[in-house]
């Protein structure tokens, strides 16, 4: 019989061993052997037809019980191999990035094109699932000029959407698009005074005029229209972009308004919005020159989450009000935020408010902490799908501005929601605390809204499915017009491509 006294058990100490309960059975599930035919391998990077940047697909884990793992079994557990039978080297770099939930995201970067490729995915040395994968090719890499010349066709190849709610409501505005009057009105009504963008693409040729002086932005912009006019021929469309932070089409839809496609949105503007430059950048760098992309945070979301500090946590610069609010509301509760300024460029810095500027952190290291406060900057705070997409739970400040994706995100479900005024952040994040179990529930959630919805493949799905349906629109034809430039493909000497389609134009 068991002693009465050692049957109770202190809440306390019952409260961590439920936390430790999901870390216990994963860690029993690991150490119970993977088995390399039950194990999972999908993804878009395993079709010849889905050209990216980086392609990339995934490796569940399971147990030799059919039971999927939850913790990670070691990050060197899986090996992919990638040759192509008829060269003697294949020029592609892999990584296997730990997700520590049990699965596998694999990434790889081509650097020349290849007549087919065969992607092995190993567990000590045995093939996992149904490896090796063949894609049939031509397998093209990214700097590979050859468009699909169907529309339909490549948006089918990349499971693209039949339509995005953003782009629904942006274009609901505009009954018909003129080129022709706004290549007249535009210019005369903000190319004085902001940074603009004229585009039109010509048979899938793409051509640009700027107006205003800040313009180095227009870099992105050209490499997107460059990147996707290599994949699939584009429709013959005229726009304008705004280079600049705030939206800026402010008359009311019952006034004329010109179509003006900005990187941002907002409750009191019309302008059409495109992903972020941040976001769009990281797409068509990833495993090039930025460190910070939607597949990289997925690798580095701190530890499981019983293990995180159960602080909110924020680091910026003070380019908003309530952001200096933020962290004076941290230094007078440390034990509940963690938000301090890294740099000062639009206030004063008073150092007995706001404390001394701090060193910058990784943003990976921002996920060793369970609560991330997302707060506007200048306008929407662009850093908002890479907190979704760790492991930590969003508190999202109420905001005028959104991104392209934000009317798709539900409060409560992915994300907590503050007062735009702050005045509550304090009592979510007691919340959060008090109900531990449903804040790891939203991260979750939000975790996967990110993996399912701002992708790589979902950006140029939704650049391509907003410039098709905006061409619908024009009531006359674009035209390349006095004073644009053509912009260039880039070459390459080194690995050419040699196009095996047959170009034919999609009717609109």
């Amino acid at each position: 019989m068991i002693p009465r006294r050692t049957a109770v058990m202190c809440p306390r100490l019952f409260s961590w061993l439920l936390l430790l309960l999901p870390w216990a059975h994963a860690q029993a599930q690991t150490s119970s052997g993977i088995s390399a035919a039950k194990s999972l391998v999908w993804g878009p990077g395993l079709e010849a037809n889905v050209v990216l940047p980086a392609r990339f697909f995934f490796i569940q884990a399971v147990d030799s019980s059919g039971e999927n793992l939850t913790a990670s079994p070691g990050e060197n557990t899986f090996q992919v191999k990638i040759v192509s039978p008829v060269e003697e080297f294949t020029r592609t770099w892999i990584q296997i990035l730990d997700r520590h939930d049990g699965s596998f995201l694999v990434r790889y970067r081509m650097y020349a094109t290849y007549t087919d490729l065969h992607i092995h995915v190993l567990l000590k040395s045995k093939h996992v699932a149904k490896s090796p994968f063949i894609l049939k090719g031509p397998v093209y890499h990214e700097g590979c000029n050859c468009p699909q010349p169907s529309g339909s066709a490549w948006e089918a190849h990349m499971h693209c959407p039949q339509s995005f709610p953003q782009i629904d409501r942006d274009l609901s505005l505009f009954t018909g698009v003129d080129p022709d009057r706004n290549a007249q009105e535009i210019p005369q009504r903000f190319g004085q005074r902001q940074s603009l963008c004229h585009y039109t693409v010509k048979d899938n040729k793409v051509y640009v005029k700027t107006f205003g002086e800040h313009v180095g932005f227009r870099i992105f912009m050209d490499a997107i229209l460059l990147s996707l006019s290599r994949k699939v021929q584009l429709p013959d469309i005229e726009f304008f972009v705004n280079l600049g932070d705030w939206p800026l089409e402010k008359r009311k839809p019952t006034d004329k308004i010109h179509p003006i496609f900005s990187w941002c949105g907002s409750n009191n503007t019309m302008d059409i919005v495109m992903p972020t430059y941040d976001l769009t950048e990281s797409v068509l760098e990833t495993m090039g020159r930025v460190s910070l992309d939607m597949m990289s945070v997925q690798a580095n979301s701190g530890p499981s989450w019983p293990e995180k500090n159960a602080t909110a946590f924020w680091r910026g610069r003070d380019s908003r009000q309530e952001r200096l609010e933020l962290v004076k509301l941290s230094r007078a509760n440390p034990d509940m935020i963690d938000a301090a300024f890294t740099n000062f460029f639009f206030f004063k810095h008073d150092e007995s408010l706001y404390g001394p500027l701090v060193k910058h952190v990784s943003f990976f290291d921002f996920f060793k902490y369970k609560y991330q406060i997302n707060i506007d900057g200048t306008v929407a705070a662009y850093r908002l799908p890479y907190l979704l997409a760790g492991d930590s739970v969003v508190l999202k400040q109420d905001s005028g501005y959104y991104e392209h994706f934000y009317n798709e995100l539900r409060p409560w479900e992915h994300y907590i929601p503050i007062r735009a005024d702050l005045e509550d952040l304090l009592e979510k994040i007691q919340w959060a605390r008090d109900h531990d179990e449903e804040a790891r529930t939203i991260a979750l959630a939000g975790q996967q809204f990110a993996r399912n919805h701002l992708m790589g493949d979902s950006i140029f799905c939704y650049y391509f499915k907003l410039f098709q349906e905006y061409a619908k629109l024009q009531i006359t034809e674009p035209k390349v017009r006095e004073g644009m430039e053509l912009v260039e493909q880039p070459t390459d000497d080194l690995f050419p491509c040699s196009c095996h389609r047959t170009m034919v134009k999609d009717e609109l």
